[in-house]
């Protein structure tokens, strides 16, 4: 795997898809201890469209082993160096016959433990009583995303649309999107293979129209320090 590639696509287009960085038994592995968790916690979310465990790898910790191995740790070193660690983890089940979808955006908030009125920091949200706020941009520039696919995913079960190089314009908005400049790319990854992404790259995601499950372990990562009154509302130090 030559992985300097896959930095300069990430550099130039904001995204990179990496197959075979899991083995079909541990992907299995993974979505057994999942099936294994209490899902009676205000961290899970169950609807008819989706469901969702926010602080993943606090409420499932077998799945850390498993997610961090040799593989993706070289990934990450060798990408982005060795002062990363993980600051937000979600888990996505988008069942086979969801209609849930959602429309283009970047990703302009951090998850923390408090509101705190600092410059630069601002505005906060409060959502499932976890505290979310848009930092300087400078972080989100330094920030990476990692989303490990259990399953095969296209257009047609929710792959992400994305558009390449959206990454380096700043704050860009959606309904500014002019598509006689841009165009649009699935990203389209099987099972056992990630998808890395910055914050920045507008990204949106479809309907399930071919009767697929697509299953997905979103992974957010820092190496900035934040101010001495916030705290990452996730830390892990892989």
């Amino acid at each position: 795997m030559d992985l300097t590639v896959k930095e300069r696509e990430i550099q130039e287009s904001g995204f990179s898809v990496i197959e075979n960085v899991f083995t079909d038994q541990e992907t299995e592995d993974m979505q057994a201890a999942i099936n294994g968790a209490d899902t009676t916690k205000e961290t899970f979310r169950k609807s008819d469209d989706l469901f969702a465990i926010r602080r993943f790898l606090k409420e499932v910790p077998g799945t850390i082993e498993l997610i961090f191995n040799k593989k993706l740790k070289a990934i990450i070193r060798e990408i982005f160096g060795k002062d990363y660690f993980l600051v937000k983890s979600i888990y996505f089940d988008k069942p086979e016959t969801s209609n849930w979808f959602v429309s283009y955006h970047q990703d302009l908030t951090i998850s923390v433990n408090q509101k705190v009125e600092i410059p630069g920091f601002g505005p906060y949200t409060k959502k499932h009583d976890q505290f979310a706020v848009q930092p300087p941009l400078n972080t989100l520039e330094s920030n990476f995303t990692i989303r490990i696919h259990l399953d095969d995913t296209n257009e047609e079960n929710g792959a992400l649309k994305v558009i390449p190089n959206s990454h380096s314009k700043g704050i860009y908005r959606p309904e500014t999107i002019d598509w006689n400049i841009e165009k649009e790319v699935s990203c389209n990854v099987a099972r056992g293979g990630l998808m890395v992404m910055k914050p920045l790259l507008l990204h949106s995601s479809s309907r399930t129209t071919n009767n697929q499950k697509r299953r997905v372990i979103h992974l957010e990562f820092s190496n900035q320090t934040l101010p001495k009154e916030l705290q990452w509302s996730e830390y892990l130090n892989f």
